[in-house]
């Protein structure tokens, strides 16, 4: 594991999506930040809406950095592009590197959304499936006085709590999941 929650080189690959209703893929961006907040790389990918893609598509924009410096994978959540489920014990497994996956509101869950949302029995019981799989989260109390849900894989709930608080500024949303929903965004404008 190459993860030292002390080292003031440490590094994130935060990702985060953007679409519109129209949309038949999502635009994902990963932003690389230093703990002092420098960003230090960026990378593109998209995952097919209602697809299965989310966690190959992203397994293949940590490679395309080629960089072995990243310390923590931090995922603007796991259910993305109307339920493309990312699984992060996968993504840990695949990448030895941490993971950390933050949500910003309570919930129930989704399974009745989900329930509701997919009409073939076989892939409705599959994403059910997939969401069951992610676990419980954990509530985070930010220094800001925000709480965020994470889960997190290759990691403790302490060292998840403290990398998270490293890297967020004001509010509840971390630095690198702030700035690439901003560049996804922009570069779904740009399609």
């Amino acid at each position: 594991m190459r993860f030292h929650i002390e080292k003031k080189g440490l590094r994130v690959l935060g990702i985060a999506e953007s679409f519109t209703k129209t949309s038949t893929c999502s635009t994902l961006t990963g932003i690389v930040m230093r703990r002092d907040l420098v960003i230090d790389g960026m990378v593109f990918g998209n995952v097919t809406i209602e697809g299965n893609d989310s966690t190959q598509n992203i397994l293949s924009m940590y490679r395309s950095l080629r960089r072995n410096d990243i310390n923590c994978i931090m995922l603007d959540g796991l259910v993305i592009s109307m339920y493309n489920i990312i699984d992060g014990e996968e993504l840990e497994k695949s990448t030895s590197v941490p993971v950390i996956a933050i949500t910003f509101k309570d919930s129930e869950g989704l399974e009745g959304a989900i329930n509701h949302h997919f009409s073939s029995d076989s892939e409705m019981k599959m994403k059910l499936e997939q969401y069951r799989k992610l676990g419980k989260r954990d509530a985070i109390l930010l220094r800001t006085g925000k709480i965020l849900f994470v889960r997190y894989w290759g990691i403790s709930s302490e060292e998840a709590s403290k990398i998270v608080n490293f890297f967020t500024l004001q509010g509840s949303i971390p630095e690198p999941i702030r700035i690439a929903k901003l560049a996804a965004r922009a570069c779904m404008r740009n399609k």
